[in-house]
């Protein structure tokens, strides 16, 4: 039987990279998928290429009248959830003395402040029992250039999945975070970088982690499958870091 056979998963940011490649995994373990993504056209493109009556919402988490929506819509379909995986987020640096409010309201309203409601937003639709994942970052362990926001931002995600915790368990509710390394995906493209310059960027990037190479959505997706799982019964409040050594 497969692991996710008549379960329910949710995956903010499901329309592209770490999310799409998890809600894949999802639908192919059997559950119903729902996605949510601030990009019609590609949430459209996601909920083809996921299948299995996948739906997708079109959401921005840092805005709680889309999450009410989005929560309405899920419980009109499906009327539980039992894995959520808090994906959405936005990743941008700059160097601190550029750092503007605009932009820092931008991170922490979308890595925060979206993850801190999307959670609570669910919690009339969580199962007993049932699986939160946060995505949080290498950047909330380590000091990097250009993050003294993202790191920051992704450093109390991580502490929210243990304070949750505390608040949730006798529900039932299960929370943890992840934190991936470098990862196969758009952002660096989305940054708008000469090719000479993406190469050099991404170059450096590899030079940071031990196995010399990003990693993939497929191989995060099967971390948050895991630890939305009965197997990860007894885990809560933890940070399991997939970054191929970067931290050590």
């Amino acid at each position: 039987m497969k692991r996710y056979e008549g379960k329910v998963a949710v995956v903010t940011g499901g329309n592209s990279g770490i999310g799409l490649a998890t809600a894949k995994a999802f639908a192919r373990e059997g559950a119903a998928v729902v996605i949510s993504g601030r990009d019609e056209k590609t949430l459209k493109a996601a909920e083809a290429e996921i299948g299995s009556g996948a739906m997708a919402v079109k959401a921005d988490v840092s805005k709680l009248g889309d999450l009410d929506a989005m929560m309405a819509k899920v419980k009109a379909k499906h009327g539980r959830i039992d894995a959520l995986f808090v994906n959405a987020g936005v990743g941008k640096f700059v160097p601190f003395d550029q750092v503007t409010e605009a932009f820092y309201d931008e991170i922490m309203d979308i890595n925060v402040k979206g993850v801190f409601f999307t959670v609570q937003k669910a919690l009339p639709l969580l199962s007993n029992p049932s699986g939160v994942v946060l995505n949080a970052s290498i950047n909330g362990h380590k000091g990097m250039p250009g993050t003294t926001v993202y790191g920051p931002a992704k450093a109390a995600v991580m502490n929210l999945a243990r304070t949750m915790s505390a608040d949730l368990v006798s529900r039932g509710i299960r929370v943890n975070s992840i934190s991936p390394g470098p990862i196969e995906s758009q952002i660096l493209t989305r940054m708008g970088l000469p090719d000479d310059k993406l190469k050099e960027t991404k170059d450096w990037i590899k030079g940071q982690v031990p196995m010399k190479r990003f990693g993939t959505g497929d191989e995060i997706a099967e971390a948050v499958l895991y630890l939305c799982s009965p197997a990860a019964g007894f885990t809560i409040g933890a940070d399991l870091v997939i970054d191929g050594g970067m931290i050590l």
